[in-house]
């Protein structure tokens, strides 16, 4: 017997009542592929019930009522006799008590018998969704992101049995997966020469400066989780948690930066001392993925999202190259995105009227990846609606950004500043802002612009980025003449 819970999926139900292959498409005739042993293979590991329910178009409850009956008339029973587990939102509610309590200064202890007597079989989405309620009601980000590791640690016994599905080479969960193993690889064998630092068996050497080049390259795959897979968990209204999960991303990536300084000042205590700690907060995340953030959004995504994703990921790049085997046939164009020239009502023969002349789309499209800067255009609602595809990006970007609230494309840590930029600029107290970085050995420069119609309406917010490195060091001049 298993209990029947929205979260159950549809693979541990049927190996458990195999009936079901043939009592739910006779009950629901939109579960007929459940008679099909190729799809069975593919989807049943993904939908969860609560997914089929919507597909159906039926209420949850109902349908896990049904479900019961159907298993207790095949037993000769009267009645569903399966557990639902609790309701759902009580679980929720119990969730927000234990946590709201660690929070106020309760023992790590206490949390974990209460979760154990009250919400034990609390899904992954449920306590993703328990700290997206606290974010919404006003609990901060980064408060949550303080206690993500006490609150993982309290959950931990529930977390266990939420096991990530296996999913065909390609799709992105099985590239996440695969990535997971190679970065828990590359933790493992940093903490291992922390270690042997620490007992005197070595000193900071060269394979120490390899493994701080494996670790800096966790930023592909963090980057890849923040520009495409939020966008889409974003869209299903889950933000709370992805917010909290990229505060920690940068945590990590500031312990990495501060491995590197230390290592080039040779200063072995601070490598020892920071560097263990950095290994387990990046094993700590691994467990957070695949325990509660890819449950959770097989959960909430259509096969075809997850497809869109796929499309996107190579704009970002990969640290294990993803396999062929899925998708089998290319996904419809993201809605955001224009499928072809008939949606923009411009072809190629047919120019585009701008303010001065006019231009093809496709010129359009190339005279903006061509020029030596990086733009991006939020419209006056603060939405992502364009990024120019530069070939030698400095900043990431992918489809994925295409239609989101631009608050969701900058860390925690900065989001205030980009709101107040934006609100000068729609109150109309300012036009413009600048700032300049050092970034992997460059001098960037990072502008805002506020767009506006020939009436002063307010229309947008253009980013500009550009590396000045070399511009700065021009001296003297040299003109058209000298050209060669």
């Amino acid at each position: 017997m298993i209990l029947i819970r929205p979260d159950t999926t549809i693979h541990d139900l049927i190996t458990a009542y195999p009936d079901l292959i043939e009592d739910l498409p006779a009950a629901y005739p939109k579960f007929a592929p459940l008679r099909n042993p190729a799809a069975r293979a593919v989807m049943a590991r993904v939908a969860t019930i609560e997914k089929v329910a919507g597909i159906a178009g039926v209420p949850v409850e109902k349908l896990m009522h049904d479900i019961g009956e159907l298993i207790a008339r095949r037993a000769g029973a009267v009645g569903g006799q399966l557990a639902a587990g609790g309701d759902r939102s009580e679980r929720v509610a119990a969730l927000r008590r234990i946590i709201e309590g660690l929070h106020a200064g309760g023992s790590l202890e206490d949390a974990r018998r209460e979760f154990q007597a009250v919400a034990g079989n609390a899904s992954a989405g449920e306590i993703a969704e328990m700290e997206q309620q606290l974010i919404r009601e006003g609990m901060p980000v980064q408060e949550i992101q303080r206690l993500c590791d006490v609150h993982v640690n309290v959950f931990r016994v529930g977390l266990d049995a939420n096991k990530v599905p296996s999913m065909p080479s390609g799709h992105p969960v099985h590239t996440y997966m695969a990535e997971n193993r190679e970065i828990e690889r590359r933790a493992n064998a940093w903490a291992a020469l922390c270690r042997r630092i620490q007992s005197g068996e070595i000193v900071c050497s060269d394979d120490l400066r390899s493994a701080i080049e494996g670790l800096e390259s966790l930023d592909i795959h963090y980057t890849r989780k923040e520009h495409q897979l939020f966008p889409l968990l974003e869209s299903k209204g889950f933000t709370g948690p992805s917010r909290v999960m990229w505060g920690i991303h940068d945590e990590i990536r500031a312990g990495i930066k501060a491995m590197r300084r230390a290592f080039e000042l040779n200063d072995r205590a601070l490598v020892v001392e920071r560097g263990l700690n950095l290994a387990r907060q990046i094993t700590e995340m691994i467990y957070k993925e695949e325990h509660i953030l890819l449950p959770t959004a097989l959960s909430l995504l259509s096969e075809d999202e997850w497809a869109q994703m796929r499309e996107g990921e190579a704009a970002i790049g990969f640290i294990v190259e993803p396999g062929s085997d899925w998708p089998q046939q290319a996904a419809e164009p993201a809605a955001d995105r224009p499928a072809d020239d008939r949606e923009t009502g411009a072809g190629p023969n047919n120019a585009i009227s701008l303010s001065t002349g006019s231009l093809t789309r496709e010129q359009l499209d190339r005279i903006l990846v061509t020029l030596p800067v990086e733009m991006s255009f939020v419209d006056d609602q603060d939405t992502v609606r364009f990024y120019s595809n530069h070939p030698d990006r400095i900043f990431p970007r992918s489809p994925g950004d295409i239609g989101r609230a631009v608050q969701f494309c900058h860390p925690q840590s900065s989001v205030h500043i980009v709101q107040a930029i934006l609100d000068a600029f729609r109150k109309g107290e300012r036009d413009s802002a600048q700032f300049w970085i050092n970034f992997k050995g460059r001098l960037v420069m990072i502008s805002y612009h506020a767009v506006r119609a020939e009436d002063g309406r307010y229309l947008g917010c253009m980013e500009v980025t550009q590396d000045i490195t070399d511009i700065k060091g021009i001296e003297g001049e040299r003109r058209l003449l000298q050209w060669e």
